[in-house]
């Protein structure tokens, strides 16, 4: 393998790390929080304490402040994958007059979703401040479960709006808090969610498309060479027909950046793919992915409340209106205003 191969590799590696960080960000109690703390827990015994100290430092610096080291990887990883298509998968492609729409529709989403990327990353989230603390606690009700009235935060030292967080990255509660997502180093809340999703279905969109653009490459190429009516000596000196694991060693020993380019996109939108369903089933539910974890916790157990013991409360979503409202709050958070006509 040559240097751009292995590279490509450990550009795989560190996208599927990162994304499962990525994933659990936000969720202190999370499994693979847990995991890595009790491996410290392990390591702090063989491991020099000054080393220990550093590695914290640094541990805290990239998950638990804003650093734009994950938007490095992410336009790193967009430009490997571009580099790949460009330079041979577009140039096969041309030579092989696939229609010149198609071969650029990857470009045109890339555009649109570094649009929504700029647009996610620098807008504001909904950061609720002293002036505008006044407003923004009136527009949604406390379901008196995941939000209770009265709850103050200490570090803002204001009293905390109903479906808002304080984010520990940011230092700062948002409105409608979401998440805080690494890969756009910036919060999503009521302001940026519609950028985050078109962001989100863009990104899942370019590597659907990368990927049946190639594998459509990589078939035509078996097509022309009719390489499936074909058969190879084996290792016993026998003559074998032609399989599916002889074809696709064939294919990598061949094309071998193009089909692990090819691998990487596929796992990569069935990944985004999923990601995507998700948040459009928390768009449709009215439901924000840290008030979906938070209600989890009353999927097995019972709320506890000042009435009489045999009445217990479960939780129960108060903020969906239907699904086309819900998709349309996404788009156009509601003001005080609007609530007060309804």
């Amino acid at each position: 393998m040559d240097f751009l191969t292995l590279f490509l590799i450990y550009l795989c590696f560190v996208l599927t790390t990162f994304a499962l960080l990525c994933i659990c960000s936000g969720r202190k109690e999370s499994f693979l929080v847990r995991s890595v703390n009790g491996a410290s827990q392990v390591l702090s015994f063989v491991i020099p304490t000054q080393l220990q100290g550093v590695t914290q430092r640094a541990l805290h610096r990239l998950f638990h402040t804003r650093s734009c080291l994950f938007v490095v990887l992410h336009i790193a990883l967009q430009a490997a994958v571009y580099g790949e298509y460009t330079w041979e998968v577009f140039v096969y492609c041309w030579e092989l007059q696939f229609h010149i729409l198609l071969l650029l529709l990857p470009y045109l989403l890339l555009a649109g979703n570094m649009g929504c990327f700029i647009l996610c990353s620098r807008a504001n989230p909904g950061i609720i401040t002293k002036s505008n603390h006044a407003s923004l606690v009136k527009i949604y009700a406390y379901d008196g479960v995941l939000f209770q009235k009265g709850i103050v935060c200490p570090t803002c030292n204001m009293e905390k709006p109903a479906r808002s967080k304080h984010c520990s990255f940011c230092n700062m509660c948002v409105q409608r808090f979401d998440h805080h997502c690494v890969w756009v180093n910036n919060c999503i809340g009521a302001f940026n969610a519609k950028h985050f999703f078109l962001y989100l279905f863009t990104l899942t969109a370019m590597a659907a498309t990368i990927a049946i653009i190639t594998a459509a490459f990589l078939i035509q190429v078996v097509l022309l060479s009719n390489m499936m009516h074909g058969s190879y000596i084996d290792d016993q000196g026998q003559e074998r027909a032609v399989e599916i694991l002889f074809l696709v060693q064939h294919l990598f020993l061949t094309f071998p950046r193009i089909v692990f380019m090819l691998g990487f996109v596929i796992l990569l939108t069935l990944v985004l793919g999923a990601y995507c369903c998700f948040n459009l089933y928390l768009a449709l539910t009215n439901q924000t992915s840290n008030e979906w974890y938070k209600s989890r916790r009353y999927g097995s157990s019972h709320h506890l409340t000042s009435q009489p013991h045999d009445r217990r409360d479960v939780y129960k979503n108060i903020y969906s209106k239907g699904v086309w409202k819900n998709l349309k709050e996404i788009f156009k958070p509601p003001t005080v205003l609007e609530r007060k006509k309804k």
